[in-house]
């Protein structure tokens, strides 16, 4: 649930396989500087990282990182990638589904957590919000409490209707 700028600037010295974390830096603020926050691997992390630091060119830095042309240069350069529209739009094709870019998985994320009763300070660690209003605009689960809780009162009101109200529940026959 990085932000994609934090996935393209991670470089392998941020990347503990042994402790299973990862070292992600964001800027908090308009022109500041980058700030850390340290985040557990999920298995298929893991998995994605291990694989591809067994693969890697030691040479370079950066986890994932392309070759591309510079016309501001006029040659080829090697560097982080910038965005990964092409890469999301490769994988929705794949996967059958309607284009999206890469932040909504954040927010699909931190339903999921908050939908599992995960505390919401430790959804906003993961996230790297400062402020816990962020957070709380990220949980589309919050406008499913409305559904949920009008499912309860249409299941309570049948069940009420039919058990105490019927004609053999009073007595009559």
């Amino acid at each position: 649930m990085a932000r994609v700028g934090e996935i393209n600037r991670l470089r392998w010295e941020d990347v503990n396989l042994d402790a299973r974390f990862v070292i992600l830096y964001t800027r908090k603020k308009q022109g500041g500087h980058l700030t850390p926050r340290k985040i557990p691997m999920t298995q298929k992390l893991y998995e994605v990282l291990k694989s591809r630091y067994d693969k890697r060119d030691a040479s370079k830095p950066w986890v994932f990182w392309h070759r591309y042309w510079s016309r501001k240069n006029g040659c080829f350069v090697e560097g982080p990638f910038d965005d990964r529209k092409k890469l999301m739009k490769r994988l929705c094709e794949k996967a059958g589904v309607r284009y999206f870019r890469f932040h909504p998985l954040r927010h699909a994320g931190a339903s999921l957590m908050d939908g599992s009763n995960v505390p919401l300070g430790a959804i906003q660690r993961i996230l790297g919000h400062e402020n816990r209003k962020t957070t709380e605009i990220y949980l589309h689960s919050i406008g499913d409490m409305e559904r949920d809780a009008i499912a309860v009162f249409e299941r309570a009101r049948k069940k009420s209707r039919s058990d105490s109200h019927t004609e053999k529940n009073r007595g009559y026959s």
